[in-house]
Parts: structure tokens; C-alpha cells; sequence
């Protein structure tokens, strides 16, 4: 038999040809674009819900966003000591250096500095009550300046008894945080403190009130921190 006669009776012998029918065919009984009473009510929460979370997500994408450009910002923080600052004299005798490493040596035991210092400023005027000024600190990237320094204020406890009355006070226009506290004792003194992702400092001012230390606190800073 030839393959001619095998392809015909292939073709005559086959499956019939399947019939398209009219009507359209229907995946579901759920027809697009309408929904039941009882279909609509979940299908509202859920777009709901989904709003909310788009909401949040928001939300905390630009608080992240905040944060990120805060640390940019901050974090090459540089701190020097000049001679004078705030009308007050850095003083170099040996005494005051030994005071100032102390401190020094003492703050950057207890946090990772890429540099740290420690200096004393004195009133130059004479016949001007003597209240020296003793600044101590560093630079690092601090993830949380805040908590960082509220660490650092504990620290001090074991140094000059706690710090009472710890209040924020305007940081000026470096921004982070600054704060202020008193120490109790007979020799009693105000501590500052500021902190931001770049820097953390802390000073200690006898003779001095809380708004008097944070107003000359605020100018010492704008002296000897800059950054990029």
C-alpha cells in the first residue's frame, strides 16, 4: 500500500474536528469587573490595608532618608583649640595639660575615637574671678549621639557625683544635641555636653549657671568644630 493510501485513510478515519462554540468560556463564576455584596467587603479591606502599608513604608523610607542625609552631613566632623575662644585663653602651664589629658584620656576610654583632645581655658582679664573652662572630646561616626551622650553623662558620675537637673538646651547651628546638668557637692560645677554623628564633647564650667555654661558652650563650639 502506498503512503498515498495511508495519509488518506489517516484523514478519513481521524478524530472529528473539535466545534468552537459561541458562547464565551467561563473560568470561573465570578464575572470580571463585578463583585458580589459579600466579595466586595474583603476586596475594599484589603486595598485598605494595602494603603496603609504603602503609608508606613513611605513614611519610613523618608525618616531613613532623613537620617541618612543627617549622617552625611555630620559625620566628617573636625575639632581644634586655638588659642583664644569666647573671649577665654587656652591654658598651656603644666598643671593644665596634665588636667586636660586626664579628662582626655579618660572620655576616650570609654567611646572609639578616631581623635581625641582635652584642653583648659582660663579668663585672661585680670582682677576677673577665675572660672576655667575644661573641654574634653573627639570625633567618631556616632550612630546615636543622643544615647551616646547620655552614656557619657553616666560615666561622669563616677568622677564628680551625679549630674542632677540633665536638660536639652539648643545645640546651635550644628544641630545634634546639647545638654546640660549640675553636679552636687562643695564644689559643685555645670556640665555640658553635645553630641551629633561626627562629634561628641563635653565641657565643665565652675562658677557658672546652667544658661551661662550652655550660651558659652554653644560659642566655644562654633569656634572649634568645623566640618567637610
Amino acid at each position: 500500500m502506498s503512503d498515498a493510501h495511508l495519509s488518506e485513510r489517516e484523514l478519513i478515519e481521524g478524530p472529528e474536528p473539535v466545534h468552537l462554540s459561541d458562547e464565551p468560556i467561563r473560568l470561573s463564576n465570578h464575572h470580571p469587573g463585578v463583585d458580589s455584596g459579600e466579595d466586595a467587603r474583603p476586596s475594599r479591606r484589603r486595598r485598605i490595608a494595602l494603603g496603609v502599608a504603602l503609608a508606613v513604608g513611605l513614611a519610613g523610607a523618608a525618616a531613613s532618608g532623613v537620617v541618612g542625609w543627617r549622617i552625611a552631613e555630620q559625620k566628617d566632623t573636625r575639632l581644634s583649640t586655638p588659642q583664644s575662644v569666647a573671649g577665654l585663653t587656652r591654658d598651656d602651664s603644666e598643671s593644665a595639660r596634665s588636667t586636660a589629658d586626664y579628662l582626655r584620656s579618660g572620655f576616650a576610654a570609654d567611646i572609639d575615637l578616631d581623635y581625641s583632645f582635652g584642653t583648659v581655658y582660663r579668663t585672661p582679664a585680670a582682677g576677673t574671678a577665675d572660672s576655667p573652662v575644661l573641654l574634653f572630646g573627639g570625633t567618631a561616626l556616632l550612630w546615636r549621639p543622643e544615647r551616646d551622650l547620655d552614656s557619657l553623662f553616666g560615666l561622669m558620675a563616677d568622677e564628680t557625683g551625679r549630674v542632677a537637673g540633665l536638660r536639652e538646651v539648643p545645640a546651635g547651628r550644628f544641630g545634634g544635641v546639647m545638654k546640660c546638668g549640675t553636679t552636687r557637692g562643695t564644689e559643685g560645677f555645670t556640665v555640658c555636653g553635645w553630641a551629633d554623628h561626627g562629634s561628641a564633647v563635653m565641657g565643665m564650667f565652675p562658677n557658672r549657671s546652667v544658661d551661662d555654661a550652655a550660651a558659652l558652650f554653644r560659642k566655644i563650639r562654633e569656634v572649634i568644630q568645623t566640618r567637610g
